[in-house]
């Protein structure tokens, strides 16, 4: 091994072990290491840029662009409250098949995280006996199809840069589906190994939200119960004002009629759950202000308004703002939001109209904190826009008829053009921590490659292998990959196998095809750690799991979900 070689391969093991061993993000990681093959001229600056302009990296970002478009319409968020109810297992076959088929088509990162409000809120079971489940039903639902997981697309990024064509959409379909519903299975029958854990504490501050029913309201002539009012993620229905009176507490039989005034106590940021539902408007909404972008304020202690109600001092008019929300520290308010007379030290949060800012009385009355964003709901019009455009999209990327990159770009386009995003947001949720670590990856393969280590370690392997098919380097492939991830996030692990995998396959003549598969199913089967995944992070911060808990219920799942992917290639390719 000479000088070049030396160096090469010791940025590749300072890659892995900063990965596993240190808190560092993987960008930052993988920043270092392309640095290092800059300095030490291992790399050129046209390598890289080469790697910043793969197909498979912008169908990526296009379809993660897309993915936060979707995630503004109501679909998940409406199914969400109504995934669980008294019924157990009822409740967990709901919650798996919802997140397995959606994660097929959208990020799954996104899904989870929009169902865990719902599930944390559920009336009936505890959210730890459903939170790990609502994980691995993502995971396993995202390796149905190419565009299921990002670690998919990484891999045929890859592929691509070595000049393969890469996967069509339903390459993985076999092995994720089959694989997928027989994990889903052996996760039921292991539920009782979950623990029932208490909530979290929450860490926002309770503000109070009134709503109306309007007529025509979905909610109207059905109970609280059956309008899934108890499951909104961090907001309690506490008290309903019908006809000047006040109901409370809320009987989850109490049937909604048109006019009622929902009041709700909880977390202002998860307003978009309410402006979900149809026929239900807040008090800012009739105001016609309510805007994305919230303004926290307090009133002052010599406020000219303190004795006053909102309705009677024409809030509206005097300070070209509405009041959505308001909180008072120690003490729980009651009533209409118009009627509550405002007091010292209140807290409350404004929709402000453009002269807001301008208005004189402004600092005589309010101390202004902060802003606050909220998602404001689509149109009808826009939802089907945003729904139809990406299953189309889908469809004829599917069929061949057009590229999945160009179809993305189109809708892009088509999204921006109707308002659903704009440019801004698009550049906003630019995934750059995403692209860093991939073409760092792509630059690190190219390293490898060129310098020759990847072709002396597989020449290494072949005394180990020789006189067995090349089924055994596939399972070598498939463990190392597997192992990776539970330590370094599949991205990562996909990107630092496949060069590897890639090297092996020209040594011993074997197809390419069940050794990309076999790394992209590898990378996804993220089961027994809560660090390997993105939604097991975001399921294990949700509760109070622990390790232990991901040990005890991933292996086995692990275990079942490798087997089965491992025995179809091989019955595929063999």
């Amino acid at each position: 091994m000479d000088v070049t070689q030396f160096i090469v391969l010791a940025i590749f093991a300072s890659t892995i072990l900063a990965l596993i061993f240190t808190n560092q993000r993987p960008s930052t990681v993988f920043s270092g290491a392309v640095l290092g093959l800059l300095v030490s001229q291992q790399l050129s600056l046209d390598d890289i840029l080469l790697n910043l302009t793969n197909k498979g990296l912008i169908t990526l970002i296009l379809l993660l662009l897309i993915s936060s478009a979707i995630d503004k319409t109501a679909l998940i968020k409406r199914l969400g409250r109504k995934l669980v109810n008294t019924n157990f297992t009822q409740s967990y076959w709901r919650l798996f098949s919802l997140t397995f088929l959606s994660s097929a088509l959208l990020n799954n990162t996104a899904i989870v995280a929009s169902l865990i409000g719902p599930i944390k809120q559920n009336q009936y079971h505890p959210a730890s006996r459903l939170l790990i489940p609502l994980s691995y039903s993502a995971i396993l639902g995202g390796t149905v199809t190419l565009i299921g997981t990002s670690t998919n697309l990484i891999v045929d990024s890859f592929l691509q840069e070595h000049g393969h064509p890469g996967f069509n959409f339903f390459d993985f379909t076999l092995y994720g589906a089959i694989a997928g519903l027989s994990c889903g299975l052996l996760m039921f029958m292991l539920l009782p190994l979950l623990p029932s854990i208490g909530s979290k504490n929450t860490n926002y501050r309770e503000y109070m939200v009134e709503a109306e029913v309007e007529a025509g309201s979905e909610l109207i002539g059905k109970t609280v119960e059956q309008n899934h009012l108890r499951n909104l993620p961090e907001l309690f229905l506490v008290e309903v004002i019908r006809n000047g009176n006040l109901i409370s507490p809320v009987s989850p039989d109490l049937v909604i009629v048109e006019n009622d005034k929902l009041i709700f106590s909880g977390n202002v940021q998860k307003l978009d759950n309410l402006s979900h539902i149809k026929g239900l408007s807040m008090f800012a909404e009739t105001d016609g202000v309510l805007r994305e972008s919230l303004t926290e304020v307090v009133v002052a202690n010599r406020a000219q308004i303190i004795g006053q109600t909102i309705k009677k001092l024409g809030f509206r008019a005097l300070f070209d703002a509405a009041v959505v929300a308001i909180r008072r520290d120690g003490e729980q308010l009651s009533g209409k939001l118009g009627e509550i007379k405002l007091q010292a030290g209140d807290f409350l949060l404004l929709a402000a109209g453009p002269d807001f800012a301008t208005r004189q009385n402004i600092g005589k009355n309010f101390f202004v904190l902060s802003e606050q964003k909220i998602n404001r709901p689509l149109t009808n019009k826009q939802e089907w826009i945003t729904l139809g455009g990406f299953l189309t999209t889908i469809a004829l990327a599917a069929l061949n008829v057009i590229s999945l990159a160009i179809g993305l770009l189109f809708l892009a386009a088509l999204l921006i053009a109707a308002k659903v995003t704009s440019n801004g947001e698009m550049k906003r949720n630019l995934p750059l921590n995403l692209i860093v670590v991939i073409v760092g990856a792509l630059s690190l393969a190219t390293a490898l490659e060129n310098s020759g280590v990847i072709a002396i370690t597989t020449s290494a392997l072949m005394p180990l292998l020789s006189g067995a098919d090349w089924f055994m380097a596939l399972v070598v492939i498939y463990l190392v990959t597997l192992l990776l991830t539970e330590f370094v996030t599949n991205n990562a692990a996909a990107a630092l196998m496949f060069p590897f995998a890639y090297g092996l396959v020209q040594i011993i003549g074997a197809p390419i095809m069940p050794f990309a598969l076999a790394v992209a199913f590898a990378a996804s089967a993220s089961f027994i750690s809560p660090f390997g995944y993105q939604t097991n992070l975001l399921v294990f911060n949700a509760a109070n799991y622990k390790y232990s808990h991901f040990i005890s219920m991933g292996l086995p799942i692990s275990i079942m979900y490798s087997v089965i992917v491992l025995t179809l290639l091989k019955w595929t390719y063999l």
